[in-house]
């Protein structure tokens, strides 16, 4: 429901040079959205109500995973093993988090929580122990998500906590075969 203020600025929106005021739109020429609107308790039988006038405009589009293309000459490796044991080479530029890439190359890492370290469904297994000696230490709270991550390990990591590096490059990564999403609705009583 418009209110009082909405209204008084569409009608000074219109541009009816017939229309010397307000009283003399009847209410034939109102769109039956604004005849609703006219029939409310809020509105005045004694004032016609002029029909909303928008205009419609666009936000530039951004790419799904907020990832970056590498430039030529300096771009990173990082291989991806999915769940049915295939692997997924990608070009990845300096500064972009795993969770990103792998949901921009569209594999399946879920990420439930938009990256902000609340869950535990963008768990990957590093396989090799010399690239994660050089990653920094988890903090706290990425380890408490850890805790409920499916199939945990010495080298499991969130993927959303992983930002590549040039030490990084050449990473090869494992998707564990499930994961767990833990909702509210879970912990109700059944």
């Amino acid at each position: 429901m418009a209110t009082p203020r909405t209204l008084v600025r569409s009608l000074q929106t219109l541009r009816h040079p017939s229309f010397r005021s307000i009283s003399q739109l009847s209410q034939s020429t109102l769109s039956t959205r604004s005849r609703i609107k006219f029939n409310s308790p809020l509105i005045h039988r004694s004032r016609a109500v002029a029909p909303l006038l928008r205009q419609f405009s666009t936000s530039p589009s951004h790419q799904h995973g907020h990832i970056h293309k590498p430039k030529e000459g300096e771009e990173l490796y990082i291989t991806f093993i999915d769940k049915d044991e295939k692997e997924h080479k990608i070009a990845v530029a300096e500064g972009d988090n795993l969770l990103d890439i792998a949901q921009a190359h569209d594999l399946e890492m879920e990420g439930a929580c938009g990256g902000s370290c609340a869950c535990s469904t963008c768990h990957v297994i590093v396989l090799d122990e010399d690239f994660y000696e050089k990653m920094a230490e988890p903090e706290d709270d990425e380890n408490d998500m850890l805790d409920l991550a499916f199939g945990l390990t010495e080298t499991s990591r969130l993927g959303c906590q992983i930002t590549m590096t040039k030490e990084l490059d050449g990473l090869r990564v494992k998707l564990p075969s499930m994961t767990r999403n833990l909702q509210a609705s879970d912990f109700g009583s059944k």
